[in-house]
């Protein structure tokens, strides 16, 4: 990994590579996923067979594309005790977070005569989309919980996740055990951009969903971009990125691990270091070295960190601070001495990880606020996967006749104005 002064020349190359890499696709790409989109409204479950047929598995049926009551009780009594007893305490903490996030209904009465107020109220039906993870031998567990449980915080009554189905037809048991413990109510077998086409639109069997979440490839990311305002959805996600703030006190092999745990996702993700500790830096350096090579996922972690990785030497930790601003990170862990001294400061994150002990890890697992981040600088406008993506807020007013004698004349004013004269005449007729 590059060492950068900044700022500088070189190091500001850095920062408008890493901020201008992101979500890339083709045209070939772009119209790939139109057509599957198109050809799953057309023929609904036929599609969604072949499709899972082709690139997945191909024993799934139509009469097996939904997954039944007995592989639940099958994937339940062939998991180990073990993770269930983590599985639960992820579930509750998650739980115990989100359903902070609950608004309430309200109405006031600002004027005489005026009633204004809002309504919240859960979406009817929600989707959720968890990726395959090398055919279903490493279940996305925590995509499960973390789009499921918000919608259920939310109060949606209908959530339908879909899944690639391994080879032999089946989902992983450990996926199928968590949407059990978060109550998701049906589970298909299908993926990629036919199985957000499939809840956007609803089949023969998977109901048409308003909002979807989830995670996927660009062909997942390209479909959801697509069905955008048919359908609500969390987000247009990029590549993972961490951003770690260290002073000369931070543990280097903290930070290093820190870094590698982003860079293994994949190669346009973006881990950096940003310190005003030179020493640290080289340090740093050398910790990276050493736990590179155990790891399975080295060739993409290590390019991950050669094309978008950097370490920062800043003069001190406010340049730091407005450098991480900039980049709005997905992740910014905060290892300096008191790093509760600078939370009011960072203005741009997807989450903040406080102190040595706070590995983003954590926060991908169960320390309870959503994984599911802003990405690619968007944390400068938008925020975590939360309750909001799953209501509604729905405004009331009402006038009696006296307060709305009383501020009609203003309203035609503003209308004609404006030049429209049936607005205008609807409140004159009043009068």
């Amino acid at each position: 990994m590059k060492i950068f002064q900044y700022p500088s020349n070189p190091a500001e190359k850095r920062v408008k590579d890493t901020i201008e890499r992101g979500l890339g696709f083709s045209q070939a790409d772009y119209q790939n996923v139109e057509k599957y989109i198109d050809d799953v409204k057309k023929r609904g479950d036929q599609a969604l067979v072949e499709y899972t047929n082709k690139f997945d598995s191909k024993v799934v049926t139509k009469q097996s594309l939904k997954v039944t009551r007995e592989e639940f009780d099958e994937a339940m009594v062939s998991i180990d005790p073990a993770f269930l007893k983590s599985l639960d305490r992820a579930v509750d903490q998650i739980t115990s977070f989100h359903v902070k996030q609950r608004e309430k209904s309200w109405i006031d009465t600002p004027r005489n005569g005026v009633m204004v107020g809002q309504l919240i109220n859960p979406v009817e039906a929600a989707g959720i989309y968890v990726p395959g993870a090398q055919g279903g031998k490493t279940p996305l567990v925590s995509s499960v919980l973390m789009g499921g449980i918000p919608a259920k915080a939310a109060g949606v009554e209908s959530i339908t996740l879909m899944t690639p189905p391994m080879e032999n037809g089946r989902i992983n048991p450990h996926i199928l055990a968590a949407a059990q413990k978060v109550g998701i109510s049906s589970v298909f077998k299908a993926g990629s951009a036919w199985a957000i086409a499939a809840m956007a639109y609803g089949t023969q069997q998977v109901p048409r969903v308003d909002v979807i979440v989830g995670p996927g490839n660009i062909y997942v990311t390209l479909a959801k971009k697509i069905v955008s305002g048919t359908v609500g959805i969390d987000m247009i996600a990029g590549p993972s990125e961490i951003l770690i703030i260290a002073d000369q006190d931070a543990n280097p092999d903290f930070i290093a691990a820190d870094l590698l745990s982003q860079a293994e996702h994949d190669i346009l993700a973006s881990s950096i270091l940003v310190t005003d500790s030179e020493t640290l830096a080289h340090k740093t350096v050398s910790a990276l070295e050493k736990q590179l090579v155990n790891l399975s996922r080295e060739d993409i972690a290590r390019t991950s960190i050669e094309n978008f990785g950097a370490i920062m030497v800043v003069p001190d930790i406010e340049t730091g601070i407005t450098l991480s601003n900039r980049l709005a990170p997905e992740h910014l862990e905060l290892m300096v001495k008191e790093p509760f001294d600078y939370i009011d400061r960072i203005r741009n994150a997807g989450a903040i990880f406080i102190g040595p002990y706070t590995p983003e890890p954590m926060g991908d697992y169960l320390a309870g606020p959503n994984h599911v981040l802003p990405t690619a600088g968007t944390a400068r406008f938008s925020s975590a996967l939360n309750l909001e993506h799953f209501t509604k807020k729905t405004s009331l007013i009402h006038y009696s006749k006296p307060a709305f004698k009383k501020e009609a004349d203003d309203v035609i004013r503003l209308a004609m104005t404006e030049g429209l004269d049936a607005h205008a005449n609807s409140v004159k007729i009043r009068q």
